[in-house]
């Protein structure tokens, strides 16, 4: 069937490879497991688990994703190289659903200056890298790196190429975010005229953000016939991002009269997907971020406010319920049950196991000793950040602060288990963080940097949690880390040690060249 014969969007999520590309952002095994399942039941259609071919880390993410996820299609992405394909083949050989993505430059620019390669032998890899993959695995999808400069008749003849060779989904990037929407939309009607079997295939889209029309792109490409959507959550990608999956399916929701199109996501899991990338990442959503930040559904305005208290629809297109977003409620304090406890839970999108509930519960309860007022939002903090880290191989097991007028300097006394061995020892500094952080250095030596470090309140009030965002890095290679509690103290010491157990994840990665599609 041509692609453009159905109004079904094929959702394709690359969070997991693209995403993680992100300068600071990198994930471990159980992390990405973690968002996997969560993608899988949103509905998402096609998972790009990895580059297998980057680190062995890499490649046992895919190959455990590939084994657990039995709904969506698992995909691995490989460079035009028999090493490459032949890696990923082996990654995604248990997914019941599986699909090689290999690439290749095919800009003028990319051409000359990177692959240093002429267009011809860089035609004949196309044809020989499809075909490989293709032997090895029934989907196939080929990606023209840089399609969206790449001269019309090459594109062309490189799109007819890899579909004989047995592509059945061509996507035409638009790698360094530099089309216009009419423009890009006219590069994919140009496709369905001039390739004589276009309609083999379903072409797809991979849109990044440079100047921010991400979105706008792949929305224009759809009603020019393009069929998948390449997307992340939370538009997470390299430089400024790639299209926000949650932007894309709800503009095709909710405009549905102008865009008659629909996909199979299960919208109402937005905030929870969210929330898990942003935890897992360090990268915090920013305020005003479209569908899932935080004042996406927040009226200050008094004009806003008077329309909203006579109808909803005066100043919200779309409602919170419908991608997942409730009202933050006082239900639990501390005299709270383990049964109400495991409830709010399932409501907040949690399934845990009887051990995990049983530790979470114990943490809520010492929360509430805390805390007057126990919010969502807490108990989200509280959970995410406990569950997500639960693998680390450093950890945190007591700090002592000392400070104040009376205590010069500030003095630190830290306790942290490393790999499994307690080491201790006492620091100062010119202040109690700057005493923390170079206790831990004492502990574990390293010579990241330290770039970034933030804290905000995860609700309101004095007693409020605090979150705090460490960004380090380390020979090119910068990782975030983030951590909540109402000890500010020890949320910034949880945040630097999540951030140095991420860059042992990162250390362990290598970077092929080529490595945007």
């Amino acid at each position: 069937m041509s692609s453009i014969q159905t109004n079904n969007i094929v959702i394709f999520d690359t969070t997991l490879r693209d995403g993680e590309q992100s300068p600071g952002a990198s994930m471990n095994l159980d992390e990405k497991i973690r968002i996997a399942l969560v993608l899988e039941a949103m509905g998402v259609d096609v998972i790009e688990a990895g580059f297998p071919i980057a680190s062995e880390g890499d490649f046992e993410a895919v190959s455990e994703i590939a084994k657990i996820v039995k709904d969506s299609t698992v995909c691995g992405l490989a460079r035009a190289t028999r090493a490459d394909i032949e890696r990923c083949a082996e990654a995604i050989k248990a997914a019941p659903r599986k699909r090689i993505h290999t690439f290749l430059s095919t800009s003028p620019l990319h051409m000359e200056f990177k692959l240093q390669m002429e267009p011809e032998a860089v035609f004949e890899k196309v044809r020989e890298s499809v075909s490989l993959a293709r032997n090895l695995c029934d989907d196939v999808e080929w990606s023209a790196e840089d399609g969206s400069r790449t001269d019309h008749d090459f594109l062309c003849r490189c799109v007819e190429a890899a579909i004989d060779c047995g592509a059945s989904t061509v996507n035409i990037p638009d790698t360094v975010g530099y089309a216009m929407p009419d423009e890009y939309a006219d590069l994919i009607s140009m496709l369905f005229n001039r390739v004589p079997n276009i309609d083999k295939a379903i072409v797809s889209v991979h849109c990044h953000n440079d100047l921010g029309l991400a979105v706008a792109n792949s929305l224009a490409a759809v009603q020019a016939g393009a069929r998948q959507i390449e997307c992340t959550i939370n538009g997470l990608g390299e430089r400024a991002g790639n299209a926000a999956m949650e932007e894309v399916v709800m503009a095709l929701m909710t405009r549905a009269d102008h865009m008659p199109f629909s996909t199979g996501i299960e919208t109402t899991h937005f905030t929870k997907a969210s929330k898990l990338v942003s935890t897992i990442t360090g990268f915090t959503v920013q305020p005003n971020k479209a569908i899932v930040g935080t004042n996406a559904f927040a009226h200050e305005s008094g004009i806003h406010q008077d329309g909203m208290l006579k109808h909803a629809g005066t100043y919200e297109i779309m409602t919170p319920e419908s991608v997942g977003l409730g009202m933050s409620k006082l239900v639990l304090g501390k005299h709270s049950g383990k049964h109400a406890f495991s409830e709010k839970l399932k409501a907040l999108g949690y399934d845990l196991g009887d051990n995990a509930v049983k530790d979470a519960f114990k943490r809520f309860k010492d929360l509430a000793d805390l805390k007057k007022e126990v919010f969502d939002e807490d108990i989200v903090a509280l959970v995410d950040d406990e569950v997500v880290r639960a693998n680390d191989r450093i950890r945190l097991v007591s700090l002592e602060i000392n400070c104040g007028t009376v205590h010069r300097p500030p003095k630190a006394s830290l306790e942290m288990e490393i790999d499994g061995d307690s080491k201790t020892c006492t620091s100062t500094g010119d202040g109690p963080v700057d005493a923390a952080f170079n206790a831990i250095k004492e502990l574990f030596p390293h010579t990241a940097d330290l770039q970034l470090y933030q804290v905000h309140a995860v609700t309101h009030g004095t007693d409020a949690q605090a979150e705090v965002t460490v960004r380090l890095g380390e020979d090119g290679k910068t990782v975030n880390g983030q951590s909540a509690d109402t000890d500010t103290m020890v949320a910034s010491v949880k945040a630097y040690i999540n951030a140095l157990n991420k860059l042992l994840v990162k250390r362990e990665k290598t970077a092929p060249s080529a490595l945007s599609a």
